[in-house]
């Protein structure tokens, strides 16, 4: 037993914020990566990457997401499924190489949310990246493997008189 050295009545707590956990409804939405850190499968053998999401907007402020991204994985379809979806955060924030998950944190993402239901209870599944703002313009252009490269042209293009240009 630990004694206190006060006595707590209801009377004289402030009430508790009443969290919503309810899944967010299916969409968009913007997020900032607050935390990417590396855990083992429960079967062991396997690891993936644990990235959390705080909702920006337009709405749901300040709730709270998680996904997990496979990186490493007896089954070759999880594996290659959760490095997608690696690819597609890094196309979104902008970067071309990871090689410490602490690179990710801070970056803002649209993130697209889709509802769960499962014997453990509804949730939310994070189905799709995309970029927000000005976060893909670090990241270069990248020609396919083998393509020809591309010629580019010494005169800009033209595109008529501008709609102020006086005729």
């Amino acid at each position: 037993m630990a004694f206190l050295d006060e006595e707590f009545t209801l009377d004289t707590l402030p009430k508790g914020n009443t969290s919503n956990f309810e899944p967010l409804p299916d969409g968009w939405y913007n997020a900032t990566i607050t935390s990417a850190q590396i855990g083992e499968t429960k079967a062991g053998g396997g690891k993936y990457i644990k990235v959390r999401y705080d909702i920006t907007g337009p709405s749901h402020q300040g709730r709270v997401i998680f996904s997990y991204l496979n990186i490493k994985n007896a089954s070759t379809k999880a594996e290659e499924i959760g490095r997608a979806q690696l690819g597609e955060i890094m196309r979104s924030i902008g970067l071309a190489k990871v090689t410490d998950t602490d690179q990710l944190i801070g970056k803002v993402i649209g993130i697209k949310l889709t509802i769960k239901r499962d014997a453990k209870g509804d949730g939310n599944d994070v189905k799709g990246y995309k970029a927000i703002g000005s976060s893909p313009a670090a990241f270069p252009a990248v020609a396919p493997v083998g393509a020809a490269p591309v010629a580019k042209s010494s005169t800009p293009p033209k595109f008529g008189a501008s709609p102020w240009a006086k005729k």
